[in-house]
């Protein structure tokens, strides 16, 4: 809802309204000021769109996620670098449903910047080798799926992995 600098301007704002409370003897005000400003710095790492986008992606409600993705207008801006991931992670897993082409270039820049978690980084990786396989690229899926059995520690995708190795054979 607001953007990454203005997050930063308002938990600066909070804490120096904080101090001024302390140095009035209004603690109560103070620590209530300091929780706020915390808040607003966990809101600066973690974005509250892209927590709504998984709550619904989780509901498997697409259409809600992207309303809610849609809000974030220019992602390069309002986004630090991992939640412009994930924000291309959340793409382009909507679009691996209906557009292939760039539900390649969504998952492609979702790793090219980072996700916080190995999961997510194998999960991204086994839809691109997905989308390799269906267009026929036999080298690129079979890289990432090394990569994908690499990151997959607690062995989660090892079904997909498998079943996208016997569609590697028939190509």
């Amino acid at each position: 809802m607001f953007n990454k600098n203005l997050k930063l301007v308002l938990t600066a704002l909070t804490v120096i309204t904080a101090v001024w409370q302390f140095t009035e003897s209004n603690i109560g005000n103070g620590i209530f000021l300091l929780l706020l400003a915390g808040m607003f710095v966990l809101l600066y790492f973690k974005n509250e769109i892209i927590i709504l986008a998984f709550l619904k992606l989780r509901k498997q409600d697409f259409e809600g996620a992207n309303k809610w993705l849609d809000k974030i207008k220019d992602p390069h801006t309002a986004l630090v670098p991992k939640q412009e991931g994930y924000y291309n992670y959340l793409k382009g897993l909507m679009l691996s449903q209906t557009n292939l082409k760039e539900a390649e270039k969504h998952l492609k820049k979702a790793v090219a910047l980072g996700l916080n978690m190995d999961q997510d980084m194998a999960m991204a990786k086994l839809n691109l080798a997905g989308i390799a396989i269906t267009k026929r690229r036999k080298i690129e899926a079979t890289g990432l799926l090394a990569e994908v059995k690499k990151l997959d520690k607690q062995n989660m995708l090892k079904d997909q992995v498998t079943m996208m190795k016997q569609q590697l054979k028939r190509i």
